[in-house]
């Protein structure tokens, strides 16, 4: 969906008017006195896209020099190891994953269930059995994702190279010396997965009920994978913002800026984002902690952070200086409400304009944790 920071252009203001397809023409006042009679339309038109192009491309060049005095600020790339964070000061960069290998080893024994089912799910029959969950599964969605022959047993082998790696796992799961809970947990789950792939390859059939039946026995040795994954987060993500604040220094960390970039699928209440939220200045989460999601990770995370962040902190100024009577619309034009979304749901004979708030984010950390001084 194209919102009003869609529309504002790249990184640089060079070839602005080339980007979006024309080319600003000479004024009338450069043409001559006879001029403006020999304007056309078009002409005329192009004049004024002229202008917006001009905007696009000035905006683009402030963008571009704030970049570089944007400080400090944390970037947060989310990925299978808990997240790679990057602390911008006036003085550089430095990078870091501070998660224990704990959280990834936790989760990748707790996705055993979904590597199943995507070897599978397009083998499902496409109508949806007597469940207790029946009535959560929407039949279309079904029908999209079981798209090969029901019949057919061509999940076999691909589903024997993945019990090859859980047989593996599963052998050498002692001597990767987790802890005690955690090993037992990791140990049911490949133990289970094992069970429904060799009773279904037996079988030469398995259906929505059997796999259910596997992915519910092994839930309780689930939860307590993510316990222990949550908890390797936790303590790597507050150590790395401890050491990182007395660095930086308390004056210049009461108004840090944290930029977690992440995937729609996880851009609500994100892990690292809950975290975050309670190693920052309390007054200033609501503006000052900013989720990014996007489609995919971006090539350079850094500067994707840095250069969509400097859209937000002038935009901030901005609103204030072009808005300064319309404090509804100056707020929009701070935040992720689209400059014309009030006045079209008005012309829609809409009952429910309002102007979007900052998010709120679930406080899990205990009291305490990174405290900053009002």
């Amino acid at each position: 969906m194209a919102t009003r920071r869609g529309f504002i252009g790249g990184a640089t203001g060079i070839s602005t008017a080339a980007l979006i397809g024309y080319a600003a023409t000479p004024s009338a006042a450069d043409a001559g006195d006879g001029a403006a009679a020999a304007v056309t339309q078009t002409q005329a038109r192009e004049s004024l896209f002229a202008v917006n192009a001009g905007m696009r491309a000035n905006y683009a060049t402030l963008k571009a020099e704030l970049i570089k005095h944007l400080a400090p600020v944390v970037v947060v790339q989310n990925d299978a190891k808990g997240g790679r964070f990057t602390l911008v000061t006036k003085d550089g960069q430095e990078s870091a994953n501070p998660v224990s290998q704990t959280f990834e080893l936790a989760k990748s024994i707790a996705h055993v269930p979904l590597g199943i089912f995507s070897v599978i799910a397009s083998y499902l029959a496409d109508k949806i059995p007597n469940l207790p969950n029946a009535n959560r599964i929407d039949p279309h969605d079904l029908v999209m994702v079981a798209f090969n022959d029901e019949a057919s047993t061509a999940w076999i082998e691909p589903l024997k190279a993945y019990a090859a790696k859980l047989t593996t796992a599963r052998a050498n799961l002692p001597a990767a010396a987790l802890p005690a809970t955690l090993a037992t947990s990791c140990a049911t789950i490949l133990d289970g997965g094992l069970k429904f792939i060799n009773a279904s390859i037996a079988a030469k059939r398995f259906d929505m009920k059997s796999f259910e039946d596997f992915s519910g026995s092994v839930y309780p040795a689930i939860r307590t994978n993510m316990e222990h994954a949550s908890k390797a987060q936790i303590a790597g993500v507050q150590d790395i913002m401890k050491t990182w604040r007395a660095k930086v220094g308390e004056a210049a960390w009461a108004d840090l800026y944290c930029v977690v970039l992440s995937q729609w699928t996880t851009s609500v209440l994100n892990q690292n984002t809950i975290i975050l939220k309670d190693c920052m200045n309390a007054a200033k989460v609501s503006t000052h902690l900013i989720d990014l999601p996007g489609l995919e990770p971006p090539a350079d995370p850094v500067f994707t952070a840095l250069d969509n962040l400097a859209r937000i902190v002038q935009d901030n100024i901005a609103a204030e200086l072009v808005f300064p009577k319309d404090t509804k619309v100056a707020d929009a034009l701070k935040g992720q409400q689209d400059l014309l979304s009030d006045e079209i749901l008005n012309q829609l004979g809409s009952t429910t304009v309002t102007t979007l708030s900052a998010p709120s984010y679930n406080t899990v950390a205990a009291a305490g944790v990174c405290p900053v001084p009002h």
